[in-house]
């Protein structure tokens, strides 16, 4: 099993979930976090650390392709070690819909 982020943390990305995690496998994109499946070890810390219940384990349904989505930007954004202050908009996109084709960017974050 492993731990994936969805499209809740799209425009919200609080980083709350980057402190707790004990092997540093939250990758930081412009707009959102992921996780990179291989380097999860599935302790399962960093799940009630999100306030807009984005991480998810892989083994509810349809999570295949989250766990694609997260290998993929995993693999090209820049590591997050550290906690950052959630973008001022945040608390307005916390439970919209269709977050993905209104927001996503590809661009990666700073990361840390």
């Amino acid at each position: 099993m492993t731990y994936v982020v969805i499209d809740s943390c799209i425009a919200c990305k609080y980083t709350d979930c980057v402190e707790v995690c004990p092997v540093d496998c939250f990758y930081e994109g412009e707009n959102m976090l992921v996780i990179h499946p291989d380097e999860c070890i599935d302790c399962g810390v960093c799940e009630p650390e999100c306030p807009v219940d984005a991480i998810r384990p892989d083994t509810e349904p349809d999570m295949e392709d989250w766990v694609e989505f997260n290998r993929k930007y995993s693999e090209i954004w820049p590591v997050i070690l550290e906690k950052k202050d959630a973008p001022p908009d945040a608390e307005s996109h916390e439970f919209e819909e269709g977050k993905m084709e209104k927001y996503f960017s590809e661009k990666p974050g700073e990361g840390s």
